[in-house]
């Protein structure tokens, strides 16, 4: 009996300034064009680092469920968010609540928890009138264009994240956890090796120290991995920064970040960070009908400000654990 044959190679675009890009008619079956080329699509994931789908043509959030589901190794239910989404089951979220008009900077996905997704799924069912794009930038090379004293200091003390979680602004305890239950949030926070400090109103304060450099557990790569700019009070619009300290004080944002030995991180250092990261963003701008595949470990991804009504649905899949991606600094659990 004949072995069989290795998935075919999928054409995929490769443009300068552009995600690698893939054309295809799915003939008004998405799901079973994506279970049919499921392999070539993840090989292409593999070698790109990215890739977007235009022609799949999805409609709703049930179809694009189908397709998520087909090409994860199992979706993944979101914990620790940093901000709202409405969860359609089964793994399938909407993008978090940000503002339209402010940017979600370059980030890999809870790269502050102990196991985070390897693969990220994004479907346009409605695309902004202007802006809007999901960019991507290769981790590996962000990680050789910043200088090399900065990383030597990240690579020996890694980033601490400190949250505030209040009802007002962010992720409610609720949305973060799964449960509201002191009992449990603290059971999680002590298995997660999350610091943790309830406040006289009510809130909870949290830290978290992690790694701000991998090794991607299938090619051992170097990656920047981490929210060291995009959860920094820094890369909040200076209006919004000033509001939230006045009302909360310096210490009660909802979240920002530290060198891992709790010093802060200067205004200068998370400007640079950005300026890195834009310099190497690719994006296309969303089409309705669009799937944009991402190793999250491998590369990382933005959102655009934007105008208009826009729709992206997303999961998390390919579960992948801090533990086995050669972590620089250790993580104990309190």
């Amino acid at each position: 009996m004949s072995s069989p044959s290795p998935p075919a190679v999928l054409d995929v675009d490769l443009r300068p300034g552009k995600p690698p890009m893939l054309g295809v008619e799915a003939a008004g079956d998405a799901p079973g064009w994506v279970a049919q080329h499921r392999e070539a699509l993840r090989r292409a994931v593999n070698d790109h680092g990215s890739v977007l789908v235009r022609g799949l043509g999805l409609r709703d959030a049930a179809e694009t469920g189908a397709v998520f589901a087909r090409v994860g190794n199992g979706l993944m239910i979101e914990r620790e968010a940093f901000a709202s989404r409405r969860d359609y089951g089964d793994g399938v979220y909407s993008s978090s609540t940000w503002p339209p008009n402010q940017p979600m900077c370059m980030h890999h996905e809870l790269s502050y928890t102990l196991e985070f997704p390897g693969l990220m799924l994004f479907a346009c069912l409605s695309a902004a009138t202007a802006g809007g794009a999901t960019g991507v930038a290769d981790a590996s090379i962000v990680l050789d264009a910043l200088p090399a004293d900065l990383v030597a200091r990240f690579e020996r003390e890694g980033w601490l994240l400190v949250r505030s979680y209040n009802d007002e602004i962010g992720a409610t305890i609720a949305e973060a956890f799964g449960t509201d239950d002191r009992g449990a949030v603290e059971a999680y926070c002590r298995a997660n090796a999350i610091e943790f400090e309830w406040q006289p109103d009510g809130g909870l304060r949290t830290r978290q120290r992690r790694s701000a450099l991998l090794r991607h557990p299938v090619t051992g790569r170097r990656c920047w991995f981490n929210q060291i700019a995009f959860l920094s009070e820094w890369t909040m619009a200076p209006e919004v920064r000033e509001y939230l300290v006045d009302v909360y004080g310096p210490d009660g944002l909802p979240f920002t970040t530290r060198f891992g030995g709790g010093d802060p991180i200067g205004e200068d250092v998370v400007a640079l960070l950005n300026d890195v990261y834009e310099a190497n963003t690719a994006r296309e701008p969303w089409q309705a009908g669009d799937l944009m595949l991402v190793d999250n470990v491998r590369t990382a991804h933005s959102r655009e400000p934007f105008e208009g009504p826009r729709e992206v649905l997303v999961a998390m899949a390919d579960a992948v654990r801090l533990a086995d991606c050669s972590p620089t600094v250790e993580v104990t659990a309190r």
